[in-house]
């Protein structure tokens, strides 16, 4: 059931975000929802960079914050109308972009979107570079992990362990989640994670949604190196030295470019990895690039490489920008990729990855045409599940039910810990 368009009674959603220009998909995620949203709800983006893009003004007001000095009030102070206000803040895994929405999400009662589960680059990362302190998340670690939680904490603030390593076991989403009035994920593994976690804060699951652009079309040649292409936050499980070490061991006549676009969590292991592989005059590094730039790449790749292992089953906003342009991908079978139809990607088994891989390569470049029909049937997938405007509606839902149960619940599990701390039981 939607709100009523009445701007006296149309909810007021408080949406912390990145925003444009900030070069993660979570502010482009929020900027393509945001017509169908505000469509529905009175909503206000707050941030706490010094610049976004003036067009997300077209659909709402946009305020500057402090997360570190903002309290509750200034919240209510801006709404617009007189419905009900909810906050939402959105957790990813860059402490570039989230490191302050962590520090509010552990002050201020709001609805959590988990972009990721698997947070400890975030965390550890803020600690690096004294965005956080190191007394909080030690403190945290040791909560929910134990004795053992606070010692690899220890371990990855010292550099002696990194973050990619321990996530499967310590992700560190519970971290973020005290104050929560409830939580929302993208995928079923990560709603299912969360749910045997926690019996409160209720979890919420909705497709990760993507503006459905216009029918793709494809350039790609037939003739030439084979496309290959991978893009986005480029973190250690996103595979690609394990992609290269794959590349380096195919025939001496398998012609190929492999162009990366985005950033990559440690480019100087990167470049030397090319070297050492003698891959430099095949691979092309390209930083982070414009959404033409990257569509006209996607619109000519013959392949995108989008594995990731270990996930957290976080969704994936490359694969819905794949798919919106009728690209082939391969993904790992792992996670949410794992509960995707067999004939919208590629699959490729973390057991098998290399021969999996040298297959795939040697069938594409025999064939240019062989991954017409992935790409083919993951547009007409992505087109059934991701739209904007349900997504908007369950965003809608999500905040009724913070204002009617959340917040009591939310009262009620603050005030136990009060006492039991008190006791000196918790």
């Amino acid at each position: 059931m939607m709100l009523s368009q009445d701007p006296l009674s149309r909810m007021t959603i408080h949406w912390v975000s990145p925003l444009p220009p900030a070069e993660t998909d979570i502010a482009h995620y929020t900027a393509r929802i945001l017509p169908a949203l505000s469509a529905r709800a009175e909503v206000i983006l707050w941030t706490n960079a010094l610049e976004w893009d003036v067009s997300l003004e077209r659909y709402c007001t946009v305020r500057h914050f402090d997360p570190d000095t903002i309290l509750p009030r200034a919240f209510t102070a801006a709404r617009c109308g007189t419905g009900p206000e909810v906050v939402f803040i959105h957790i990813g895994n860059s402490w570039v972009y989230h490191a302050g929405f962590l520090r509010l999400a552990q002050r201020i009662p709001s609805v959590i979107v988990l972009h990721d589960l698997a947070i400890q680059e975030l965390m550890i990362e803020a600690v690096e570079y004294n965005e956080w302190e190191a007394t909080r998340y030690l403190a945290g670690m040791e909560k929910w992990y134990g004795a053992e939680g606070r010692q690899i904490g220890e371990a990855c603030l010292n550099k002696d362990k990194r973050g990619s390593e321990i996530c499967s076991r310590m992700p560190g989403y519970e971290l973020v989640l005290e104050k929560a009035l409830s939580v929302l994920t993208h995928s079923s593994p990560g709603q299912a994670v969360i749910q045997a976690r926690f019996a409160e804060p209720a979890c919420h699951l909705l497709p990760l949604p993507f503006e459905i652009g216009p029918t793709p079309q494809r350039a790609q040649l037939s003739h030439g190196p084979l496309r290959l292409l991978q893009f986005g936050w480029i973190g250690p499980n996103r595979r690609l030295e394990q992609v290269l070490d794959a590349l380096s061991q195919m025939p001496a006549d398998f012609d190929f470019r492999l162009d990366i676009m985005g950033k990559i969590w440690n480019p100087a292991i990167i470049q030397a990895k090319l070297v050492e592989l003698n891959l430099a005059h095949r691979v092309h590094l390209h930083g982070f690039v414009s959404e033409a730039v990257l569509e006209n790449a996607l619109r000519q790749a013959d392949l995108v490489l989008n594995l990731r292992h270990p996930t957290m089953g976080e969704a994936s906003g490359s694969q819905l920008r794949i798919w919106n342009a009728g690209a082939p991908a391969a993904v790992t079978y792992h996670g949410w990729y794992a509960e995707l139809p067999e004939d919208v990607v590629y699959f490729i088994d973390i057991d098998d990855e290399v021969a999996q891989l040298h297959a795939l390569f040697t069938t594409l470049a025999a064939d240019r045409r062989a991954g017409a029909d992935i790409g083919a049937a993951g547009r007409t997938y992505f087109e059934a599940h991701h739209a904007p405007d349900s997504y908007a509606e369950g965003i809608v839902k999500i905040a009724q039910q913070a204002v009617e149960k959340d917040n009591e619940k939310l009262a009620v599990r603050l005030s136990a810990k009060y006492y039991l701390e008190r006791l000196g039981l918790a």
